[in-house]
């Protein structure tokens, strides 16, 4: 498996960051990207300090909507500059939040645009965050990143059926995490049901969101199994042949090469 999305740089993970490393290797995680969004600017290698540290880490770069007030026209030169690292394989997160508004919503939607431009330029995928922000999310990804033909990631999909094909429409690859085993999460479930199994991703988004039956626990990447096996159930298919195409699909949107025989990643 690929958790294709987490946060193990935080704090939470100070104290046993190689043990939970270690979980997720005993697990069948064989790669995790670490999202480098981190506390906002001028920091923008969060993500990259953990993949030049552990080779089981590919990182991204980016500014979080919820960040998106601290940036400068220095920090865009920055992530521009940082796109160009080998262990960098997508610009992320990035998107829009009117959840918490806490970036103004012109200010969240400039950042957004300046960085789909960003990493049009660089050839990299683009990972989305969006809450509360559908059809504003979708217009941009339809004038904005589309035309570049690059891949796009909706991290944590929480859509119902109308968010999944309007997404899949544009090109999109869904990323389910610990939602879809909630049991009140239903819109998700019936999403999850309808997606091609090459557009499907599986991610933790930790330390946030443990799926069950770790609901309310610190998340971490070996709870990935518990996702996959869900999806696996709602779409009558194999654990494992979820757990393959999920990875085939990450390495094939990331321009990464299958594992070797024996690699660490």
């Amino acid at each position: 498996m690929i958790d294709s999305h987490c946060h193990l740089d935080g704090k939470r993970f100070d104290a046993d960051r190689d043990e939970v490393l270690a979980r997720a290797a005993e697990a069948g995680v064989e790669l995790m990207v670490a999202i480098g969004t981190g506390d906002g600017p001028p920091d923008l290698e969060a993500g990259l300090r953990l993949a030049e540290r552990y080779p089981q880490f590919v990182a991204t770069a980016g500014v979080h909507p919820h960040d998106a007030a601290k940036a400068t026209p220095d920090t865009y030169k920055h992530l521009e500059a940082i796109l160009k690292h080998p262990k960098i394989v997508a610009l992320g997160e990035i998107g829009l939040d009117y959840h918490y508004d806490f970036s103004p919503r012109p200010v969240q939607t400039a950042a957004f645009e300046e960085q789909m431009r960003l990493a049009a330029g660089a050839g990299k995928p683009i990972v989305i965050h969006t809450r509360e922000a559908w059809d504003d999310t979708f217009a941009m990804i339809e004038r904005h990143w589309a035309p570049s033909g690059l891949p796009a990631v909706l991290h944590c999909f929480t859509g119902g059926v109308a968010e999944a094909r309007r997404a899949l429409d544009l090109g999109c690859y869904l990323a389910f995490g610990g939602v879809v085993t909630y049991p009140k999460s239903v819109d998700v479930q019936e999403a999850v049901k309808l997606v091609p199994l090459d557009r499907m991703l599986l991610e933790t988004d930790a330390p946030y969101l443990a799926p069950v039956p770790h609901r309310g626990k610190r998340n971490e990447p070996a709870f990935i199994a518990w996702t996959g096996r869900k999806i696996a159930e709602l779409r009558g298919e194999s654990f494992d042949s979820i757990a393959a195409v999920t990875a085939a699909n990450f390495r094939r949107l990331a321009g990464l090469n299958p594992p070797s025989p024996g690699a660490d990643c």
